[in-house]
């Protein structure tokens, strides 16, 4: 009999790139994410159905990724990067092999291998990565979450309306492209903002009450989310269960301790609306599990045997021809990699991370009679991409805990079945960034983006509420142009990439080209609405705005005006 539950949840996120840049920004990111994490990741999974591992695994594809990766421009360009990929590895064997460098020229076969499978597995799966974790979905294996549609920061967007917009333009590409109802929703950076009085991060309008970010989920038909351990360890009691929900005091959590309030191995109602104990589940990630693998310094992926990430051959974005060693030492004094060593390392780390889970609900157990679940949430893209050898550590853990009968392996939604909540908090406002707070989105350095995204909104609301477009086609078309733009404008990855110091032209380039083009087509839709121009004989720079957005921009292809106003 198991004493509880193991729900690994990865985050599959890229910004919006395809067609917009190759390398060192651009398509570049997306292809490597594919031909690293998410073709490996499949691969795992079948691998471990092979060996009757029954695996099981929160998948979380963000709608915009989802976008790209069924795009016919995907598909086409990722062939081509796999087969210069693979030219590459064969004309860096073939030096090696001319320097009588027998280590290095197998190392270099080892990459022609990989990016050759890589494009046999593509050809298998007819392309279609997204498709593929549906058929994985429907057999059982994985919980796809949804997500804001491009990712947005959630709590600092200025009207509900473009919060519900996003979540609602996210639901409905989950929907098309996977074929699925989606039942959770990973909240971009873990941004929650419970109900209440709302301050913008920048002087802008005015102060006001707001409807918090579980009655966003609740209303978009969801049921469950994820938070930092923070969230929880800081929440606040408001409702219990025996036969029936009960009040409780703020005071519960410290009077019952062995209940299992604020502890992150309790999934817990979110008890937002202020009536009753909440439709929603948070499920908090446990951040002593998390660190074992997530620290760059302490954490497995720093092992000295594993590949290093930075250290490249040749020019630009050459292939990885060494390891960790120490990550104190500088680029120049890596040692080669060796992938004999890998197995062994590999497999002490995932037993250990595995000791660790059953510790932890053992632990949990003893303390409170109850069954727990340890919720380990990770970046997707550190399996593969950043971590190399990630999709075995994966693979190792799930046979592993899947063999022992005191942990019952999950997905998010199984867990909720084997631990129904029996409690309600009241969450506080949070984030999964430093601080736990949202410093990294709002600081001297991206406040002016603010400044252009709310005047983006307010004059989105405008349009779509005194414009024709219920009666005008081409006043409709032109004001979808505006809202994919303005879903655009809103992703979190450009704040945050230009906050943290990379990729920062980048960034304010991606800004400032969907700021513009939505200013542009906001004053033609209002010339156009007032009789004033025709769409037939725009204006050059209008023409421009218009055939760029339908042209470049290729993911969201269904605007529904709806999403902001229903």
């Amino acid at each position: 009999m198991s004493v509880g539950s193991f729900c690994l949840v990865l985050h599959g996120h890229l910004p919006y790139v395809l067609r917009h840049g190759t390398w060192p920004h651009g398509e570049s990111w997306l292809f490597e994410a594919a031909a690293e994490t998410y073709l490996p990741l499949l691969a795992t999974l079948h691998e471990c159905e092979f060996m009757n591992g029954h695996p099981r695994m929160t998948v979380g594809l963000t709608p915009v990724l989802l976008e790209q990766l069924t795009h016919d421009d995907f598909k086409t360009r990722f062939r081509s990067y796999l087969g210069e990929r693979i030219e590459r590895a064969g004309r860096d064997r073939a030096g090696f092999e001319r320097d009588h460098n027998a280590h290095f020229a197998a190392l270099a076969g080892g990459w022609e291998a990989f990016y050759e499978n890589c494009l046999l597995q593509f050809d298998a799966i007819d392309a279609d990565i997204p498709a593929a974790f549906a058929a994985l979905a429907r057999d059982g294996m994985v919980e796809i979450l949804t997500s804001a549609a491009t990712h947005a920061y959630l709590p600092l967007l200025y009207e509900d309306s473009s919060v519900n917009a996003q979540m609602r333009a996210g639901v409905a590409s989950s929907r098309r492209i996977l074929g699925l109802e989606p039942r959770g929703v990973w909240l971009p950076e873990c941004a929650y903002r419970p109900r209440g009085p709302w301050y913008a991060p920048i002087p802008w309008g005015h102060p006001r009450d707001r409807a918090g970010t579980d009655q966003v989920i609740a209303a978009a038909g969801l049921d469950h989310f994820f938070v930092e351990h923070h969230e929880i360890e800081q929440s606040r009691s408001e409702w219990v269960h025996n036969d029936q929900w009960h009040k409780v005091d703020w005071e519960e959590a410290a009077k019952y301790p062995d209940r299992g309030w604020r502890n992150t191995l309790e999934p817990v109602r979110v008890a937002g609306n202020g009536s009753g104990p909440g439709s929603t589940v948070a499920l908090g990630r446990d951040r002593e599990i998390c660190e074992r693998v997530w620290s760059g310094k302490v954490g497995y992926p720093a092992d000295g045997a594993y590949l290093e990430f930075h250290k490249k051959h040749g020019e630009r974005d050459g292939l990885r021809y060494w390891r960790v060693t120490d990550h104190h030492l500088g680029l120049g004094d890596k040692q080669p990699y060796d992938p004999a060593s890998i197995a062994g390392r590999v497999h002490e780390h995932a037993t250990h991370f595995c000791d660790e889970v059953r510790r932890r609900l053992h632990e949990h157990r003893n303390h409170t009679g109850r069954n727990g679940v340890v919720v380990a949430c990770f970046d997707a893209e550190l399996f593969g991409h950043w971590w190399f050898e990630g999709p075995r550590f994966l693979r190792d853990v799930m046979l592993t805990l899947n063999a022992d009968p005191d942990v019952d392996v999950c997905t998010s939604a199984e867990a909720l079945e084997h631990s129904q909540p029996d409690k309600a908090v009241a969450l506080p406002e949070g984030s999964w960034g430093d601080g736990g707070d949202h410093r990294v989105w709002v600081n001297d350095r991206v406040k002016w983006v603010w400044d252009i995204e709310y005047r983006c909104e307010a004059t989105f609301g405008t349009l779509t509420f005194t414009l024709p477009w219920q009666t005008r086609d081409d006043v409709r078309g032109l004001l979808e142009l505006a809202g994919r733009e303005l879903l655009l404008l809103q992703a979190s990855d450009w704040i945050f990439i230009i906050a943290r110091d990379q990729a920062v032209d980048y960034g304010i380039k991606r800004i400032t080209q969907h700021a513009e083009r939505f200013e542009q087509i906001a004053e033609l839709v209002t010339a156009v609405a007032a009789g004033e121009a025709n769409i037939d004989h725009l204006p050059e720079l209008a023409q421009w705005a218009v055939q760029d957005a339908v042209i470049h921009d290729v993911v969201f292809p269904h605007i529904d005006l709806n999403w902001w106003h229903v």
